[in-house]
């Protein structure tokens, strides 16, 4: 989500993305990932003072920034959610139905990743913690400290796509035995150690740490929630804009928007007998995929990545 090479926030397809919301002045908007900011300051500047904007986020740090902006424009209101609860939060705000546009900027942000006290990255040492929200649920160490070695393994394969995910879970499970880890550099010696094909300009634990990542943060399940969420939170004619950063995360976006504009036939026997009109396509794509200028990765190679599809309700 938004990455850059310091603290500083520099925000991805940051023009792209609002412009593929085709945002109504009037309008109701959902940016699920608040971040620091950059893609609801740019959507607040186009809505007049009709428009409303409602912001998610789990990280702390977040909240603060998005809490100073809330407070000085009453057109934004933030809350301490996951992107996953949207549906229950616009249910609560009688926006069910009603919602012209939600960008989910997806994956973990450069402030995440740069301050080590976070836990997110092999960097630069820190407590192993690599949750989004510091005060839910268990963290990184504490995970790694009971997981079994098939679970470590699973996680590694399926959310990591590492090959050598066996390999690595044994290392793990043999290294706490000893001692539990607590540090992010540990973890990383461990697992690079573990780890014997490096491939260059990648750190040998880079796969690894996005697993374990993803699956402390339940980021996967989050977004298919959010996106089956989405459907009944828009109006006819409202836009879903997602950036991913990962295959998995595209893949999941790229299965559900293709499910949604062919219709539901596509999960059903071939040899039933249905109406087609029963199944009638609710979304529809809006242009091909986009990806970050040149201009833009020369700036912020973290980009590079990154990948945007959008979509429009049509029932």
């Amino acid at each position: 989500m938004n990455p850059t090479h310091t603290l500083q926030h520099v925000t991805v397809l940051l023009g792209e993305a609002i412009a593929a919301l085709a945002v109504r002045p009037d309008g109701r908007y959902i940016d699920g990932t608040f971040g620091r900011g950059g893609h609801s300051r740019l959507l607040l500047s186009q809505l007049s003072s009709a428009g409303h904007l409602l912001g998610f986020d789990k990280d702390p740090q977040a909240i603060q920034t998005a809490q100073a902006l809330a407070a000085e424009d009453p057109r934004f209101d933030i809350v301490q959610r996951s992107f996953a609860e949207l549906g229950t939060e616009t249910t609560e705000r009688g926006w069910a139905g009603q919602v012209d546009g939600i960008l989910l900027d997806l994956g973990v942000s450069s402030p995440q990743l740069d301050q080590p006290e976070r836990g997110f990255s092999f960097a630069n040492d820190g407590p192993l913690d690599m949750r989004m929200n510091p005060s839910h649920g268990q963290s990184a160490a504490q995970w790694l400290a009971h997981a079994s070695e098939e679970e470590i393994t699973r996680v590694l394969k399926e959310y990591g796509e590492e090959r050598f995910a066996r390999r690595m879970a044994r290392a793990v499970i043999a290294r706490r035995m000893e001692q539990p880890f607590e540090r992010t550099l540990d973890l990383a010696q461990v697992l690079a150690a573990a780890n014997p094909a490096w491939e260059k300009g990648r750190n040998p634990a880079t796969r690894a740490f996005q697993g374990i990542r993803i699956h402390i943060n339940n980021e996967l399940g989050d977004l298919e929630t959010a996106l089956e969420a989405s459907m009944d939170a828009l109006a006819v004619g409202g836009r879903l804009v997602v950036i991913s950063f990962h295959s998995l995360e595209d893949r999941i976006v790229k299965h559900f928007m293709r499910r949604h504009v062919k219709g539901e036939i596509d999960n059903l026997p071939r040899d039933l007998p249905i109406r087609v009109k029963t199944f009638e396509p609710r979304l529809q794509l809006i242009g091909k995929p986009q990806y970050a200028s040149e201009q833009e990765l020369a700036g912020n190679p973290r980009a590079r990545s990154a990948i945007m599809r959008v979509a429009e309700k049509v029932r």
